[in-house]
């Protein structure tokens, strides 16, 4: 996805409100636009990003990612023809360890949403773990954040 042109019309909204203040302004303006332009790319792909967890989200079996080519946002939809095929049984939910909490449960905890980008290899290995455990990626990731230990000072 181009997302040049969002960025130009961007530039082109503040260049059009800085021309009511002079030159000086005007200028301004142009080297802020300038300066602000890896700023603007790194909010699009953010929303991006945030739009395409939302999607992914809402879709069973098909997940969408954005990935940064050169400069550029690019959307990767993986599992899209996965109804097609007969689906796998889903593995049985192990039994809870002791001290191991699944996901929120029992937490009066306000929950906070995030978004973490992983090496691909990364990603793929805490899903393995996550399988193996019979957890989701998202309840594995909560678990092994909890287990973290303050550093303590000497």
């Amino acid at each position: 996805m181009d997302i040049t042109p969002f960025v130009e019309a961007l530039r082109h909204d503040l260049t059009q409100a800085a021309e009511a203040g002079g030159d000086e302004i005007l200028a301004a303006a142009d080297r802020l636009a300038l300066a602000l332009d890896p700023a603007v790319r790194l909010t699009l792909m953010d929303a991006l990003s945030q739009a395409a967890a939302e999607i992914t989200n809402e879709l069973h079996g098909t997940s969408v990612e954005v990935r940064l080519k050169g400069r550029e946002p690019i959307f990767v939809v993986m599992g899209a023809g996965a109804e097609a095929a007969a689906p796998e049984p889903p593995m049985p939910p192990r039994p809870p360890a002791p001290g191991d909490a699944d996901d929120f449960d029992g937490d009066d905890e306000a929950v906070a949403r995030i978004t973490l980008r992983l090496p691909e290899s990364l990603k793929a290995r805490a899903e393995e773990l996550a399988a193996a455990r019979g957890q989701s990626l998202n309840t594995w990731l909560v678990n092994a954040a909890r287990r973290l230990r303050p550093a303590t000072s000497t």
